[in-house]
């Protein structure tokens, strides 16, 4: 197995599935709880692994009952945890989410020890990142700790960077990534393109590549990924399910991708394979719950 470092952010979530999200200033009754292990960086750390990727995980949580708890499910996922920093002065990350009956979700994150991460603890892993076959991040940990992070890969990592949530990024960091993956709402932001169909995916890809990044993946939910690199450009078609919860979809593409990318799949194969977790992670309520292991991601590429 190829290395893969994930740098970035650990929540934990507490979900409420209801009929609709609520308006502001409106309460609605009836709901169901769960509480479960998420965060961008946890998810797309834990997405790589039940992938079949080796994972070193670069993170921070309080030291507190939730920060144990995230670390033992890291543990139990074979995800290396030595990078892991409990934080004695900030409390764990939280999150809390509406999902609607039709899958759509509402969120607002407490970040908590994530904010603290810092380039001094990027520097401390400079030896893990510059060896890593691919690191991946997220933008729910300090864009200066992002930017050390992308700068310290090696000359042969592979830098996935997914801009979520959505943020301006300078081309210091954009110049450094070899694949970047927002949505259509994030690649909205960064280029300033509405995407109505796969005209708009290609011209906001575009000027991403003029942004300076290797290639661009603008994922598209069910209608798949619209793909603009070297080896192709056009759209990978999705999977279609029925959606209980979509807030892990991305952060599982990512994870996915980020492993198919390490053994060396070809790009439209491995984007695929990626699509093929996304799918199989909205079928099931919670982040990290809902994330797919290997032997169901072939299974489903198997039959479609």
């Amino acid at each position: 197995m190829q290395k893969i470092v994930v740098v970035g952010s650990s929540n934990t979530d507490m979900i409420i599935k209801m009929q609709r999200i609520p308006k502001p200033g409106e309460t609605i009754i009836g709901g169901e709880f769960l509480m479960a292990a998420g965060g961008k960086g946890a998810n797309q750390a834990v997405a790589a692994a039940r992938s079949g990727g080796q994972v070193t995980f670069i993170a921070r949580v309080g030291n507190d009952l939730f920060g144990e708890q995230a670390i033992k499910g890291f543990a139990d996922d074979g995800i290396n945890v030595d990078c892991i920093i409990k934080d004695a002065s900030a409390p764990s990350g939280v999150a809390l989410i509406f999902v609607g009956s039709d899958g759509e979700n509402s969120i607002a994150v407490a970040s908590g020890a994530n904010a603290k991460l810092s380039v001094e603890d990027i520097e401390r892993t400079r030896d893990i990142i510059s060896s890593a076959r691919v690191l991946l991040i997220q933008l729910e940990s300090p864009l200066e700790t992002v930017k050390a992070a992308v700068q310290l890969a090696g000359p042969e990592t592979i830098v996935i960077l997914n801009p979520a949530p959505a943020q301006p990024l300078d081309d210091e960091i954009l110049r450094r990534v070899s694949i970047l993956t927002p949505n259509e709402s994030e690649a909205e932001l960064l280029t300033g393109v509405t995407i109505q169909n796969e005209a708009g995916a290609a011209t906001a890809a575009t000027a991403l590549l003029a942004s300076g990044v290797e290639t661009a993946l603008i994922t598209l939910g069910s209608q798949g990924t619209y793909v603009a690199g070297r080896e192709f450009c056009g759209i990978v078609p999705g999977f279609s399910v029925t959606p209980v919860d979509t807030t892990a979809a991305g952060d599982v593409f990512n994870g996915a991708l980020a492993v198919a990318l390490a053994e060396k799949k070809p790009l439209r194969e491995a984007v695929r394979f990626a699509n093929a977790a996304g799918a199989l992670s909205v079928t099931k309520l919670g982040a990290q719950p809902s994330t797919p292991w290997r032997r169901e991601i072939e299974a489903i590429l198997s039959t479609r």
